[in-house]
């Protein structure tokens, strides 16, 4: 097995207009020039994004989709060649501790996971091989994900690193981070460790059916994902947060969230939509009303439902 960690900034940042991004996703442009506008050109089905700081691995052998169907969340047995499919690690407890999305293209399942996040995940996976006809590697070196949108929906792609340039020139026009994430956050879809925590169960955040296939045999977690899908009311729900558009300001990642005095969860991601204004994803318990105006960082914040919170499931509609 090999791996990297080490930051991989864009060659993309030399585009006219580029602005670098920040926190973890400094590597890539947070916009080039207008994310307004880009938000628009994304919701036209035109451009793309760069993606190339995420984390990419590669898992070839004979047993890699018998392997992966029996360590994950995720149905891969028969699965069909350049079929796009989510998938979670959880802990025994039921507890998201790794996402990623990527398809088999006859030879192998190609990955994408969160910058910096391969290292752990495929540590992991190496110590559940044991006699697998598995090869486990990381090819962020060699394989950059990028994001497009389309009539048909949203699509990540895996490009040769070294053609990302020639790709840009052809798939063009480039958007920045700042677009993709109000696009992201405005259709309730969360990023691992950013809009959940090391608590977070696949039913609070909606995972349940995209990345959790119900019908199959058994993996590690299966019994929490299996009763709190039977008997309903998952502790938390993801929601997405109104934010006062009155500050010039979004919310710090992780701020508390409250109800009152109460501390009632935490606000993950937040940007500036063109249509919705100030939003962010954030972590609420269950019990809290869904129409309860909510404060973060002495802002108020009106919530809209993600998650249902009786079933645990996404209910948001998916806004391009």
């Amino acid at each position: 097995m090999t791996s990297q960690t080490h930051p991989r900034t864009s060659p993309l940042l030399d585009l006219p207009g580029a602005v670098a991004g920040n926190g973890v996703d400094a590597p890539v442009a947070a916009h080039y020039g207008s994310f307004n506008a880009e938000q628009r050109t994304l919701e036209s089905g035109e451009g793309f994004v760069d993606l190339s700081h995420r984390d990419v691995l590669r898992i070839e052998g004979p047993d890699r989709l018998t392997w992966l169907h029996a360590l994950t969340t995720q149905y891969f047995l028969d699965l069909a060649p350049k079929v796009w499919t989510d998938a979670l690690v959880l802990s025994p407890q039921g507890h998201v501790e790794h996402a990623f999305s990527g398809y088999d293209d006859g030879e192998a399942f190609v990955a994408h996971t969160e910058p910096g996040a391969a290292a752990a995940l495929l540590e992991f996976l190496e110590r559940m091989k044991f006699m697998t006809r598995v090869e486990l590697s990381e090819v962020t070196d060699d394989l950059a994900v990028t994001w497009r949108s389309s009539s048909t929906g949203t699509t990540y792609e895996l490009v040769p690193r070294q053609q990302l340039a020639a790709y840009a020139a052809a798939a063009g026009p480039a958007c920045g981070m700042w677009a993709f994430e109000a696009l992201r956050i405005a259709r309730g879809e969360p990023r691992l460790l950013i809009d959940t925590d090391t608590r977070t169960i696949p039913n609070e955040v909606g995972w349940v059916g995209p990345a959790v296939h119900l019908d199959k045999g058994c993996y590690r977690g299966q019994e929490t994902v299996a009763r709190v899908h039977t008997l309903g009311r998952p502790p938390r729900r993801l929601v997405l947060l109104h934010l006062d558009g009155t500050e010039n300001r979004l919310p710090e990642q992780g701020a508390e969230l409250r109800n009152g005095e109460k501390v009632v969860g935490f606000v993950g991601s937040s940007a500036r939509h063109h249509e919705l204004g100030p939003i962010a994803l954030a972590m609420v318990k269950r019990n809290v009303p869904v129409d309860a105006t909510l404060e973060v960082d002495s802002m108020p914040a009106a919530q809209e439902v993600v998650v249902d919170p009786e079933v645990g499931l996404h209910v948001r509609p998916k806004l391009r």
